[in-house]
């Protein structure tokens, strides 16, 4: 920027104040050299101060204090350019203008480096939407993540070369270096000047400090120049010795090195692998926790389960206030309990649905499953009896009222009214409680799937010596924690007692189809001295038409494996199985 200098207009009403004669012989002179007629650029620009006083008391102060900078800044600038160390006023000379030093607004160091170099620019705006797409791609990607840094390293490093390079040819230049020596002679001249203005009032001892001191820094410079030669002898010699090691340490180490590169290549391929694999199982693990967990809105589901219950509430208070409600004479009950599993209402919807369902399209299969899980019997008979009134026999009619209700469980239900596929989805739902433990806390089936899990067993090595054993074994093992279903028989859809039993041993060497627990033992032959391998039957677990109502294989030492809830060993020991054991059979 080019620095004015311009004279203050007279005020109106006032005469011109005269200049220096001196100050003008000096700007005139300036005006004719080579340097004065170069436009130079500037950060300070030096204004007129305004004569006017400060607006407030407070900030006269600061105000003060930068005009007498201004001043004193003005002084030494005039004396630099004119060459004189001292250019004080005198008597008799006009009173200059005071002048102001302004520090012009200089653009942040980013954007002159932009805008001197649009080259630089471009390569910035481009790198710079490199970095953003390769930050985006480097997130979950080890790989990725590793060759981003490497590039931002390598720009970093070939920047530094760059910036090494350039510094190294501008101080290379002949013309350059002299134009610094220049501006450091000047600059110790003035430095000089301003601290010992008494001993250089004339010229002549002016240019002989000057020539002193030029002597002085040429002599420097050579010492400087031969020091750094002797230094870069030095090194150049220490690395050609470095290079050389280096090229004898490979000749030497050839094979070493080129294992170590092998080796390197392949923990970056193991790398890349266990990276892509890793989020493989991430999505496949997702994909199964989805496929697992019951799609529907919490409010439908709660919705559903709450209508369920308020049926299943009414009936209950119809049977309480049955003979209230009822003119019988005689009243007889066989009731089962009103109680179902949350869990199971909602796992047969979503599997009969085929996902995600709401409240009001579930509404007539909720009637179709309460009124298949409840069936309520009022069965009236009437007699004929005699009784006295008044003396006299009169004859009547005598109402017996019975009153049954049974309740299908409603888990055994999904077997008679759902596809293969829909059970299988239903089984699937159970084994995971729809990934909802939260959504019924108070259910039995946390605690048989989410707390205490399956029991399990080791079996004794001797036992199984036995291949048959041992075969049948290893395929029952395959399903322990599996979740119990009314009517399944395949692992497709989870099992009950007698489809997990007939699965085992269709695939450990015996062939005979799909068998109930009655017809298993139909097909046994009955034994007081069980051994590994055997059946083992009870009776009574559920209302049945047939005595055997549960059917598991004995394993030895008193424990069986069978289709609980879930599939788990037991201890056929216990007061529950005590209770209902009917006999042990061994297969044909």
């Amino acid at each position: 920027m080019r620095e004015d200098r311009q004279r203050r207009e007279p005020e109106r009403g006032k005469a011109p104040v005269p200049e220096n004669p001196k100050a003008t012989k000096q700007r005139q002179a300036m005006q004719h050299t080579p340097e004065a007629a170069a436009p130079q650029r500037r950060r300070l620009r030096f204004e007129d101060a305004p004569k006017t006083e400060p607006a407030s008391p407070i900030e006269q102060p600061s105000q003060q204090k930068r005009y007498n900078t201004a001043g004193k800044t003005n002084q030494t600038a005039s004396a630099v350019q004119s060459g004189y160390a001292d250019e004080r006023p005198r008597a008799g000379d006009a009173v200059k203008p005071r002048r102001r030093l302004r520090f012009e607004e200089e653009a942040p160091k980013e954007t002159r480096a932009l805008l001197s170099q649009p080259r630089n620019a471009a390569r910035s705006a481009v790198l710079m939407i490199a970095h953003e797409k390769a930050q985006e791609a480097e997130d979950g990607n080890v790989a990725v993540e590793a060759a981003h840094e490497g590039e931002i390293v390598t720009e970093r490093g070939t920047g530094k070369l760059l910036r090494h390079r350039r510094s190294r040819r501008q101080s290379a230049c002949p013309a350059r270096a002299a134009q610094r020596a220049k501006r450091q002679v000047e600059q110790t001249v003035q430095t000089m000047q301003r601290e010992q203005p008494q001993f250089h009032s004339n010229p002549v001892s002016r240019w002989q400090q000057k020539r002193a001191i030029q002597r002085k820094y040429a002599e420097a410079k050579r010492t400087q120049a031969r020091t750094a030669s002797a230094a870069g002898r030095s090194a150049r010699k220490a690395a050609d010795k470095a290079k050389q090691e280096s090229i004898d340490f490979v000749r030497r180490h050839k094979k070493g090195i080129l294992l170590v590169g092998v080796f390197a290549v392949i923990v970056m391929m193991c790398s890349s692998l266990l990276t892509s694999c890793s989020m493989f199982f991430q999505g496949g693990t997702s994909a199964i926790t989805s496929a697992t967990t019951y799609p529907s809105v919490d409010a439908d589901m709660l919705a559903a389960e709450a209508w369920y219950a308020g049926k299943e509430a009414e009936l209950q208070a119809y049977l309480d206030t049955y003979e209230d409600t009822h003119a019988y004479n005689e009243y007889h009950y066989e009731l089962d309990d009103i109680e179902h599993d949350p869990y199971v209402l909602i796992s047969i919807l979503t599997a009969l649905k085929g996902g995600a369902w709401t409240i009001d399209e579930v509404q007539d299969t909720l009637q179709m499953l309460f009124d298949r899980q409840y069936v309520l019997t009022e069965t009236v008979t009437s007699e004929t009896r005699t009784r006295t009134v008044d003396g006299e026999q009169q004859e009547y009619t005598y109402y017996k009222c019975t009153v049954t209700l049974e309740n299908t469980n409603l888990s055994h239900l999904p077997v008679y009214i759902m596809s293969e596929e829909q059970l299988s989805m239903y089984a699937t739902y159970m084994g995971t409680l729809g990934n909802r433990p939260d959504l019924f806390p108070t259910s039995g089936y946390i605690n048989k799937y989410l707390v205490q899990g399956y029991t399990d067993y080791e079996i004794p090595a001797s036992a199984l010596e036995d291949a048959t054993f041992a075969a049948m074994i290893a395929e029952a093992e395959k399903y322990l924690g599996y979740p119990y279903v009314w009517g399944g028989s395949n692992p497709n859809t989870s099992f009950d007692c007698s489809g997990f039993v007939s699965w085992v041993i269709n695939h450990s060497g015996w062939n005979v189809g799909r068998l109930g627990a009655q017809s298993l033992y139909n097909i046994c032959t009955p034994t007081n001295s069980p051994r590994p391998g055997d059946l083992i039957f009870f009776t009574g677990t559920f209302a049945a038409d047939t005595p055997v109502t549960h059917v598991g294989i004995y394993v030895g030492d008193g424990w069986m494996i069978h289709a609980g809830d879930p599939i788990s060993y037991a201890n056929v020991n216990s007061s529950y199985f005590r209770a209902h054991f009917y006999a042990y059979g061994r297969l044909p």
